[in-house]
Formats: C-alpha cells, structure tokens, sequence
C-alpha cells in the first residue's frame, strides 16, 4: 500500500510538472512586450454621451491603433493595443460567455482586433480571476478554460488577468495557474500577463520560480498614478527587493513595475526622462498610457527614443539592478546591467541624479 501511495504521488509530481513546462513555454516576450494599455488615463470612463473622447469604447481604441501607425509607434516597438477593465457588459451572455458592451463596443471584440491586426498590431483584453473584476464586472471564475477559448475565437493576444475577489490565496493561485494552462489549450499565442505577487505579498512571499512558469510577466507592487511619488515609491520598493526579483525575470517572463505615465500632467521632464531610463534598466513591459492623440512632441521624442529601447530590448535579458545609493545634496542611484554586444558594450551602467 506504501508503495502504491509513493507511485502515486510521483505521478501526481510528474503530471504537475508536466503542466507547468507546458505553461511554461509558450515561446512568447522573449524581450519585454510593449504597447498602449487604458487604464491609467482613461480609467473606468463609460458615459460616452457625456465624455466620448475619455469613454472606454471601440472607438477609443480604433484611434489609438491608427495614430501608432501613423505617428510612428509601431514602427518603434509599440505594437500592442491593450483594453483594460470595463469593457465588458454587466452579464454574460446566454451560453454564459463574457461579451462587450453593446453600446460601447456595438461591432464586438472579434471585429476590433480585426481592425487592430490589419494595421500590424496585436490587441490586449482584461479579466480577473475572481467572480468579479476590480471595477466589478464579470470575473473568470469558474469559467477559465472558456473564457480563453472566447478570447482566442475572438483574435486576442495579450490577456491581463487581475487578481480582485479571488476569495483565498490558494483559489488566487489556482486560478493564476488554471487560466495559463487554459490559454496554452488554446493553440493561439496569447501573452499573459498576472497579478498574482502582488496579491500574494501582503500575506504569502511569491515563489517567483512558479509564478514564471505560468506568466510571461507579473506585477508586483500598487498600481501606477502620474504623479513622481507614485514612480518612486516603485522604484524605491523595487530596489528594496531586488534581491528576489531580478534573478527571475528575463525571456519570456518579466517583473512589470506597471505603465509609463509619460505624456499625462504628473511628471517634470526630469521625472519623465527618469522614469523611460528607470523602466529600460529594469528590462519592464513598456505599456504607455495616455493619450496619443494629444500627446508632446517631447513626450513622443522620449517614449520613441532607439537607444533607450535598444536597452529594454536587448535579447539578453537581464534586468538591471542598484548597486549604490550615496545621500548627499542630491540623490544618486546607480544601475547596472549586462547588454548584447549588438546593442552596446558588454557592460553599461547608468547614474540618475
């Protein structure tokens, strides 16, 4: 009888193990994936009457895909039009899947991301693990495998899976593992992109080592606001815990300190110029958000920049990491991390003052 547990327990370790390599390696952001996500700047805006250039629509994100093309996004490495929370309808349909909006999205999912791939990009969705997103609408929850399935017949290529109303941190976990394992069945590459260190810390230390083998990056820390003292506190915290975080990230999954607020009202352009150097050191996803549309010609200059790209792209991998703070007058801290020789020099090290 022993002998028979022991048998099954290996081939229980043996089938999880499995699982996980299979989740594992989807052969996606082998360098940091970037984009354009909503949240930071448009939020949850849903009245389009009263506010249609801030309203989360189809429309929004149809401008957003045409000026990247037009204005030169694209063509820099920006090729992911991300939708965040609120699109979706208050219930799901009939056959119990997620659906848009039918106000706000009246041509549906599948023909927006057929829009977005024939301009030469690739579209992002949200949902959450819970029973509820963050904003509460309809979470993933016992619908996984079909919700990935939806997302996969509708054309999708990134989904960010939030972490709100998950009830436990074991069905937090499952959860996270589940919806990897569900996309993977799907056959279609769709980058996922978790929350799931960030919901565990307050109570659990992340095994980072798991959490790479089901997601190509996770966030880790609060959500970004366009202000400098959101930016420091996530570099400040990011600093404080490099030691468990930079050893794991590199291809095909990547610590995400959350967007670049970079052409909003927030930050001077020295905050600015910080965070796009801060953000290319840390090898992070480069999701912009704000409004294209509208944005400076400096602005645009600096999220654009070849050589602070060619860092954050640089095939290698490896995430920068402090290796001293001295406190005079004013403030240095300095990164350091190995490059391609095809980018620069094998070694290149940055100060910010």
């Amino acid at each position: 009888m022993a002998a028979a547990r022991g048998a099954l327990r290996w081939v229980l370790a043996a089938a999880a193990a499995l699982a996980a390599a299979l989740a594992l390696d989807n052969g996606l952001a082998r360098t940091p994936p970037m984009g354009w996500l909503h949240w930071e700047r448009f939020l949850c805006g849903t009245d389009c009457a009263a506010d249609p250039r801030r309203c989360v629509s189809e429309w929004l994100f149809v401008e957003m895909a045409d000026v990247m093309v037009a204005e030169g996004w694209r063509d820099a490495g920006y090729e992911f039009v991300c939708i965040d929370d609120c699109w979706m309808a208050p219930t799901r349909d009939e056959r119990g899947r997620l659906q848009a909006d039918p106000k706000r999205f009246p041509s549906g999912i599948r023909r927006l991301a057929d829009y977005v791939h024939s301009k030469g990009l690739k579209l992002g969705i949200y949902s959450d693990v819970g029973n509820k997103t963050c904003a509460g609408f309809p979470g993933s929850y016992n619908h996984y495998d079909l919700d990935a399935q939806t997302f996969a017949s509708w054309g999708v290529d990134l989904l960010k899976f939030d972490g709100c109303n998950s009830g436990t941190l074991e069905l937090l976990a499952e959860g996270y593992r589940r919806m990897s394992l569900a996309l993977n069945k799907t056959g279609r590459s769709i980058v996922y992109s978790c929350e799931w260190p960030f919901y565990l810390r307050p109570l659990q230390q992340p095994n980072y080592t798991e959490i790479k083998q089901y997601c190509n990056h996770w966030r880790n820390f609060f959500d970004v606001y366009d202000s400098w003292s959101s930016i420091k506190s996530i570099l400040d915290w990011t600093a404080l815990h490099q030691d468990s975080i930079v050893k794991i990230a590199g291809p095909g999954g990547w610590n995400d300190p959350d967007m670049l607020v970079i052409g909003n009202f927030g930050l001077s352009w020295d905050q600015a110029v910080t965070q796009m150097a801060m953000w290319a050191i840390m090898a992070a996803p480069l999701f912009m958000s704000n409004d294209l549309r509208r944005i400076s010609p400096e602005a645009k200059w600096l999220l654009q920049n070849k050589e602070t790209i060619a860092i954050n792209q640089d095939p290698l991998g490896k995430q920068g990491y402090q290796i001293t703070k001295a406190f005079t007058t004013r403030s240095a801290s300095t990164g350091t991390l190995n490059l391609q020789p095809n980018v620069t020099n094998n070694h290149h090290s940055i100060t910010k003052r």
